[in-house]
This record gives structure tokens, sequence and C-alpha cells, in this order.
């Protein structure tokens, strides 16, 4: 059975059928901070050692959480709603970079756990250092009514970046339905993003819909005047793509 939404500035019908959205778990119970620090020499799956979930805080000041607890490291810095999967690759000297799904360099880990951090601003990299303990990175539950709320709140933050209305679209399961509403908040960063870009509101101004489908493989392209996105529930948060891969999207358009 799949429900339909459609989310414009004007208006929103249709419910989804069940659906998550992503937020982070309860605090951490009492001892955990005693378990992460025992975890500090043990090596995960090839991984370097180092606490497998903490908060850090690189030398500029920005600070984010890092989550290799589950099957696909991710990484969420405090100053962005976005949660970042990370794809490992061994690098000299028994380190381990990890990239994001554009390929780019996001961390660099030492086999004794210390990290590097890449960024547009620091492309030669920083350090960072531990700030304790955090919470992991996980899914929670939310009504069709609170995510109806987010298809709509995503739409309208990108029409009011593109300067006219960009409706949002989408068929989900209760399996794609989470993704689907982390896809959409990622469609409105990068519409935010390219907004302020040299050129960039001539990009957004080719594209009025945005469709959010599920398939076996997560993908994004523009046809004509419409984006589709497809999300992959099999793959978890790696199943959609990142608003980096998404403003890729609209700057090469199809």
């Amino acid at each position: 059975m799949i429900g339909r939404l459609t989310a414009s500035r004007r208006a929103l019908s249709a419910a989804l059928l069940c659906a998550a959205a992503f937020a982070a778990t309860q605090p951490a119970s009492a001892g955990v901070t005693d378990r992460l620090r025992d975890s500090l020499f043990r090596h995960r799956g090839g991984e370097p050692s180092g606490m497998p979930l903490a908060r850090y805080v690189s030398e500029e000041g920005r600070a984010f959480v890092l989550d290799r607890t589950q099957p696909a490291p991710m990484i969420k810095f405090e100053d962005s709603p976005e949660v970042w999967v990370l794809v490992p690759s061994p690098a000299p000297r028994g380190d381990v970079v990890y990239r994001n799904d554009m390929g780019e360099p996001v961390l660099r880990a030492t086999r004794l756990g210390g990290f590097t951090l890449f960024s547009d601003e620091r492309p030669s990299g920083e350090a960072v250092s531990l700030a304790g303990a955090a919470q992991p990175l996980r899914m929670l539950a939310l009504s069709p009514q609170a995510l109806a709320e987010r298809m709509l709140q995503a739409s309208v933050r990108s029409g009011r970046a593109a300067h006219h209305p960009v409706v949002f679209e989408a068929e989900a399961t209760p399996a794609s339905a989470a993704l689907i509403a982390d896809a959409a908040t990622l469609v409105s960063l990068a519409y935010l993003r390219l907004a302020g870009a040299d050129g960039g509101r001539a990009l957004l101004a080719r594209v009025g819909k945005v469709q959010f489908m599920e398939g076996k493989k997560c993908s994004v392209a523009i046809v004509k005047d419409v984006m589709r996105i497809v999300v992959a529930p099999t793959q978890g948060l790696a199943g959609r793509p990142s608003s980096d891969r998404i403003s890729k999207a609209l700057r090469i358009g199809s």
C-alpha cells in the first residue's frame, strides 16, 4: 500500500503511512564514559582504534559527533541538521580515510585514534580533540502529520531560496518514509547553499518540482523541470543522497 504526498507553499495533500525521521536517542546511561574509555585501544572491523562514539572539536572550534557503532560510520556537525554517511578506505601507515558519497575526504583516522578533519576552508586538514561522550545517531518514529509538516517545511524553504514555488511530491511506504523525510531536508539545504552562490538562482529556476520514490539504489537526477530522488531503505541513511550530491545534480542538470 502506498501513500502519496504533495507539498507546496499553499497546500499539502494526503497523509503518508507510518514514518520515522532522523533524531538522536536518549542521553547515554551512567557508566558510558568508562565503556568508551575502555574502547580507546580496541579495534573494530579493521578500523583504527579510538572511541566508536564520541564528540570532537576541531582547531577552528567546529564540533561534531562521530558514530562508528553502526554498519556505516556517520558524522554530524552541530551547526547542521545533516548526517553524513562515511565510507572508510585504507591509507598509508595503517590510517583510514573516511569519505562522503562524493568521494571527498572528510576525516583521516590514525591507527592510534587521532583524527584530522578536512573542509573547504581547511582542505589540508585540521586536528581535532576529543570532547566527551555523545548520543548515538539514530532514527525515531514520527506521526504521519509530523512527516507531512517536514515535507511542507522543506518545500517552503526551497521555494524561498529559489524565489519561486517548489512542489515536493512523495510516494512512501513505512520502509522509505524516514529516508524521504530526511532527503527532503537535504534538498532544502542544497537549495539554500546554491542560492548564495554565484549564478545559483539561475540553476534553481530550472526546477519546479521534486519527486521522491523508493528503489534499490539511491540516486538523484533532473529530468526537464523535475528533480527525481530515489531512496533505498535497505541501505539505511546511506540510502539517500547527501546535500552535496543534490547540489551537484542541480549544477549539472541533465
